[in-house]
Parts: structure tokens; sequence; C-alpha cells
């Protein structure tokens, strides 16, 4: 499967000058990140389809149940494995997904999303968005927002970002302790889909409540990703671009730290109480 996570394609790039001129040509192997479809079904039960970067599927699969409410704890799967089906050039192409739970009546209808979920919109399809609005089921912890902490989480996550430097084009989720040390990072084309798998990580290592962990983002914060992190009990959310008004009006009524615009020596603090610690010139 490791080869599925990016492809490589001859790709023409184009330079121009300061007049808006082209000055260069040159046609040459480029790669880019690996996208396919990842169908989760239950118990024989489509629940929802997916656009994800290949790899930590299962992880995924724990992460995204976890995240909409349907399981609490890893021994809430009984079994999860991929279709024993073959395409039409005889390989598995490894992109379903079979769930068994250990309460079989843990899903209903009302659960199903009937659309395919993209890799940029975690929401899309859902029935309604009120139906992510589920109470975490971990008191959030008020985590004061160590300024020299944030600051060094963006390039962090970068350094473990191994296919976005071959791509430039995949996203990154990544659990951190409240000292900045990174615990699990994933990659994928969806930022819901790279915490979905940071967060099936925490579940199956038994690491839940994430009380003690910061979420760290390569991508902007909106309203699901915080939903995410306090269905796993993340005390802070940093992100390294912008946030959206629901995922700031979330983050206050949860009582989470939210962190956007992360970039080494300067940050935005949309909910949240700030560690000032001593004061320059001060002891």
């Amino acid at each position: 499967m490791s080869g599925r996570i990016n492809a490589t394609f001859a790709v023409t790039k184009v330079r121009l000058d300061e007049n808006g001129q082209v000055t260069q040509i040159d046609t040459r192997g480029d790669t880019v990140a690996g996208e396919e479809p990842l169908e989760i079904r239950v118990g024989g039960q489509t629940l929802t389809t997916t656009m994800r970067t290949p790899g930590h599927d299962i992880e995924l699969a724990h992460g995204f149940l976890h995240s909409e409410g349907h399981i609490e704890k890893v021994s809430d799967i009984r079994e999860a494995r991929y279709c024993a089906g073959a395409s039409v050039d005889g390989r598995n192409p490894y992109n379903l997904l079979d769930v068994e739970l250990a309460n079989p009546h843990a899903i209903t209808l009302a659960d199903l999303r009937l659309t395919i979920t993209t890799s940029a919109c975690g929401v899309c399809g859902t029935s309604s968005i009120e139906a992510l609005m589920k109470q975490s089921r971990y008191e959030i912890p008020r985590v004061p927002v160590d300024p020299g902490v944030v600051a060094t989480l963006p390039e962090a996550l970068k350094r473990e970002q191994k296919q976005f430097r071959k791509t430039g084009g995949i996203h990154a989720a990544g659990a951190f302790t409240l000292d900045g040390e990174p615990i699990v990072v994933r990659e994928d084309v969806g930022r819901h889909n790279a915490a979905d798998k940071v967060i099936g990580h925490l579940l199956m290592e038994g690491m839940l409540p994430a009380s003690d962990l910061i979420l760290v983002m390569s991508s902007r914060a909106s309203f699901e990703l915080v939903n995410k992190a306090a269905m796993a009990g993340f005390g802070m959310l940093v992100a390294v671009s912008a946030a959206s008004s629901l995922a700031v009006e979330t983050a206050r009524e949860t009582g989470m730290a939210l962190v956007g615009f992360a970039r080494g020596d300067r940050f935005n603090l949309y909910s949240g109480e700030l560690n000032r610690g001593t004061p320059p010139g001060q002891s």
C-alpha cells in the first residue's frame, strides 16, 4: 500500500518573467499526493465513503467512529478488516473497510452518510450539521496557552511531514505533549482524515481522553476539527491557518483553547487563557 500514498506524473512546469512572458517550459516527473476512496461499512452496511490518502485506514475508521460518537473505547470495535474482493486486474484495492461493532445496534439508519465525504469537507452528506453538535463525553481541561510551546509546534509538525516534503500537497495532524513533544503525526489529503487517524491511534493505544495533549493541524481550524478535538478530550487545538467563526464559538462554548495563524513568532488566540509567565526584564 505504501506505493499508493503518492504517485508520479509527467508535469509541464512553466516559469514567467516580471513581464508575464514565458521564460522556461520543462516537462519532468512530479510527485503528487495519493487520493482514493475508502468506503467504511458497519455490519455490512455502508456508513460513509471518504476520499483519503491510503494508509493507517484502521486508525481512520476508529477515529471517525469515535468522533461521530458511535464508539467510546477500542473494545467497542470487535473487528475491522478490508474486503477480500479484487478489482478487474486481480488486485485488492484496499478501498473497502468492514467494521464489526461489539454492539451491532449502535448505529441506526439516521446515522448513515449517503454521499461521498470529500477530502476537503468532512461534513458533506451529513443529515444535519446539528448531528455533529454532540456534547463531549469528556470534560475539556482548561489548558493555559504557553507562548513558548506554541511557537515551536508548527515547525515540529513540519519536521514530521515526510509526504508533504515529497508532494507539497498534503495535510498533517499531530498529537503533542504540553511541552511540545510529538506523540503521533499522520498525513492525509483531507485535514479531517488526518485528525481522525491521530485520534484513532490514540484510541487504539488507550490514550483517550487526550487531556494532557495538544492537537496540532497544518490547516485552518474548522468547526468539525474543534468538534473532533472536543470528542477526544483535547484541551487545546493549534492550527497554522485561520479559524472559522463556528470553530471559535464552539471552542469558547466547550472551554477549549484555540490558536490560529501559528507561525513561529506569532499566533492568534481565539479562545483560552494565555500563560504570560514572567514579563521580560522581570525576575
